[in-house]
């Protein structure tokens, strides 16, 4: 048997990336993966990816998501293309904060990730990808057109795709592939102010995947981005406090 801990999307929320990296750790993996999205909006983005950097020296698997390409290099148009020319300043501003605040360092650090990482289980290959394969920024969002979501998964030969970006946990399995989001460890969008991560086994040619949940200071992390007072921080500690997106 092959055990996988996911995380995805900390977001500069250490308290919550603690709480998951703890409960995943109980949960005895053979190996940790974090999907990406280390450091912007959150409070705490250098503990954060120090956080993320011991868990890649003990061996985990980590992958760059699309806000950490954001925070260090600046480029917004490849970070969020959704908006076009039109990328909110609330958004260019946290990520130069962000930017400041980790050092150079860091951000070589964050500059050097790769954007997909592949793990064999025995017979059996595992995808961990920021959005989908291929993509740091078109994810499997729950109200995508079937048809997109078929072709999205045949960009890969893995079984299991094990992603985050959509800040909505799930595990949805079409029988030839199979979607493993692990949410967000720091900044979840379903109404459930609590850090999400998944866990996956893979026993012979069998793959079980179960979302998991684990409490953690959810105020004490709402409150020092408020306290921050950047523009946007508002809204910010109001998603990480309630668990849904407010903006």
């Amino acid at each position: 048997m092959t055990r996988l801990a996911l995380l995805s999307d900390v977001h500069g929320n250490v308290h919550a990336l603690r709480a998951a990296v703890d409960a995943a750790r109980a949960a005895a993996p053979d190996v940790i993966a974090v999907a990406g999205d280390y450091a912007v909006n959150g409070a705490f983005p250098a503990e954060s990816i120090d956080l993320a950097r011991e868990l890649e020296a003990a061996g985990a698997v980590l992958v760059q998501g699309n806000t950490d390409i954001a925070v260090a290099d600046g480029d917004y148009g490849a970070a969020y293309p959704w908006f076009g020319d039109a990328v909110p300043e609330s958004y260019r501003v946290v990520a130069e904060w962000t930017a400041e605040a980790i050092g150079s360092e860091r951000l070589d650090w964050l500059r050097r990730l790769p954007a997909e990482r592949r793990i064999r289980a025995g017979g059996m290959l595992l995808l961990v990808t920021h959005a989908s394969p291929g993509s740091q920024t078109a994810g499997f969002d729950r109200n995508l057109d079937e048809s997109v979501i078929l072709e999205r998964l045949g960009r890969t030969d893995a079984r299991v795709i094990c992603c985050g970006h959509t800040h909505a946990p799930e595990v949805r399995d079409f029988g030839w592939r199979m979607i493993v989001n692990a949410g967000s460890a720091g900044y979840v969008f379903d109404g459930d102010p609590t850090a999400s991560w998944a866990l996956v086994d893979v026993v012979g040619d069998a793959v079980t995947a179960e979302i998991k949940r684990v409490e953690y200071d959810v105020l004490a992390a709402a409150d020092a981005v408020a306290a921050r007072g950047l523009p946007g921080d508002v809204y910010r500690a109001a998603t990480i406090r309630t668990g849904k997106l407010v903006r």
